[in-house]
């Protein structure tokens, strides 16, 4: 939860447990993308409990903690809203889910070609990765991500974008520099209102 590696390890087994049952309870073949959100960001959790446990720096958890945050979830959230939503919201997804393979594939390119460093900054993390367009950058990931859960048409969807929306707002607010990861960790909470 980025204030420690105990608070991301109590809140990712929490959290990935959640996504279990969500999983279980999941009635149609087409919902387990959207219901294995809350096990995929519970098991993210778990990735910064080991980032903080190494201090940081450039190590495999800080790596693939950065796969599933930078490229993975930009691809994986509007193509579970997507698949989930009603056939008549399909139109209005594309362009969420078109944000979000060309962001994951920017993303992709620079974690392939850069190094990503994470620093421990009291009781926060920050990840750092030299990017360009940084803003564009965010634009299109919280299109992809936020954006396809208030585009959806399912009212708890919305209601899953909306806070995840304000909680960007928040950690933009209070955690500029580690925005990236106090994000995350306020999205895998709300994640559990998938249940």
């Amino acid at each position: 939860m980025c204030w420690s590696a105990e608070a991301d390890l109590v809140a990712g087994v929490g959290i990935a447990a959640v996504g279990v049952a969500c999983v279980a309870r999941a009635r149609r073949v087409r919902d387990l993308p959207l219901a294995a959100l809350p096990l995929l960001l519970g098991a993210h959790q778990l990735v910064e409990a080991a980032v903080w446990a190494g201090d940081g720096g450039t190590g495999p958890a800080t790596v693939l903690w950065a796969v599933i945050a930078l490229p993975l979830l930009p691809l994986w959230v509007p193509t579970g809203v997507l698949a989930a939503a009603p056939p008549r919201a399909s139109p209005r997804l594309l362009a969420p889910l078109a944000a979000g393979i060309a962001t994951a594939a920017v993303l992709s390119h620079a974690l392939a070609t850069r190094p990503v460093r994470a620093e421990i900054r009291g009781h926060t993390v920050g990840y750092v990765l030299d990017l360009s367009h940084a803003e564009l950058l965010i634009a299109g990931y919280l299109l992809a991500t936020v954006g396809s859960l208030l585009l959806s048409g399912d009212r708890a969807l919305v209601g899953l974008g909306v806070l995840a929306a304000v909680g960007a707002l928040i950690c933009a607010a209070l955690w500029r520099m580690e925005f990236v990861s106090t994000w995350c960790a306020f999205a895998a909470v709300c994640s559990v209102v998938l249940f």
